[in-house]
């Protein structure tokens, strides 16, 4: 038995299941973890060769720890079906979609442990990453991911959630968020931390624009997201340089590390000119840490 490898999980780019070349492509870039859509990418009438296609393509692959697999909602006709087909070739996680609190990817456990010992997979290997705020109803449900096994990270959605209450636009004039977009960014973001999973960022649908996905993934990294969902290869090294800290932040780190380690016991230190305390040092072994994983 072998130990899962650590993941990376700043980029995760969405391909189409039912696309042997674009799933290609997505395996291909820099992604850290690739996303093959069985959901709303692919019709209905499509799903059952989609999940051939998932199925082989994933089992040929050496890399399967960064090839996860969008599954159709637990509560779904489908997601049963997905899962028999794809878990015999061992994806490296399963990304659930709508979820509408603890009780759904709980529902998956069960289901992946069985599939697991089945196929003689490694117990409780395959990881899972949520999507919140897809409804109406699992808005009120984000902090309620705590000790829900696999659980590694939590995303949100805006497309699904614009439908389901009625919005028909989704964006300000300045381009940032209407505000029930914004609580549904600030409710993952709060809910996946309480949970102690990564939270992850939305899709930029407009993929040529390059300088904007840069602009807004450094600013939701400054608020403690840890990575970005794409939609397009060119994202992908965009997003990379955006979460990783550079080596002015890691000297910075070290440096406020350095001074609290110089003056044990104390509450705050002066680091150039600045007065910090016991928060600013936690931050700081925390970029240390994101930078090692």
């Amino acid at each position: 038995m072998t130990d899962t490898p650590k993941l990376k999980m700043r980029s995760w780019l969405f391909a189409p299941g039912d696309s042997e070349r674009k799933m290609q492509k997505a395996s291909d870039s820099e992604a850290d973890i690739v996303l093959l859509d069985l959901e709303d990418s692919v019709m209905p009438e499509n799903k059952p060769e989609a999940r051939r296609l998932v199925s082989a393509f994933i089992a040929a692959r050496s890399d399967r720890h960064r090839i996860w697999v969008r599954i159709n909602p637990i509560t779904s006709e489908f997601a049963e079906d997905d899962l028999a087909a794809i878990m015999p070739s061992a994806p490296g996680g399963i990304l659930l979609p709508k979820s509408q609190g603890s009780c759904d990817p709980e529902r998956l456990d069960e289901l992946l442990t069985q599939h697991e010992e089945t196929h003689g997979i490694e117990p409780a290997s395959t990881r899972v990453a949520a999507l919140v705020t897809e409804t109406p109803h699992a808005m009120f449900h984000t902090g309620d991911y705590e000790n829900v096994p696999r659980l590694v990270a939590m995303s949100w959605g805006a497309e699904d959630l614009s439908s389901a209450i009625g919005a028909s636009v989704q964006f300000q004039p300045n381009g940032q968020y209407m505000p029930v977009f914004e609580l549904a960014r600030s409710l993952c973001l709060l809910g996946a931390v309480a949970a102690g999973a990564a939270p992850i960022e939305t899709i930029q649908a407009d993929f040529r624009d390059l300088d904007g996905l840069r602009e807004r993934a450094l600013m939701v990294r400054s608020q403690g997201y840890r990575g970005m969902l794409a939609i397009h290869p060119a994202q992908v090294p965009v997003i990379n340089q955006a979460f990783t800290p550079s080596e002015a932040e890691l000297d910075k780190a070290r440096a406020v590390i350095a001074a609290f380690a110089a003056n044990p016991g104390a509450g705050t230190v002066g680091v150039d000119g600045a007065m910090l305390d016991r928060p600013h040092l936690a931050l700081a072994h925390a970029l240390l840490a994101s930078a090692e994983d």
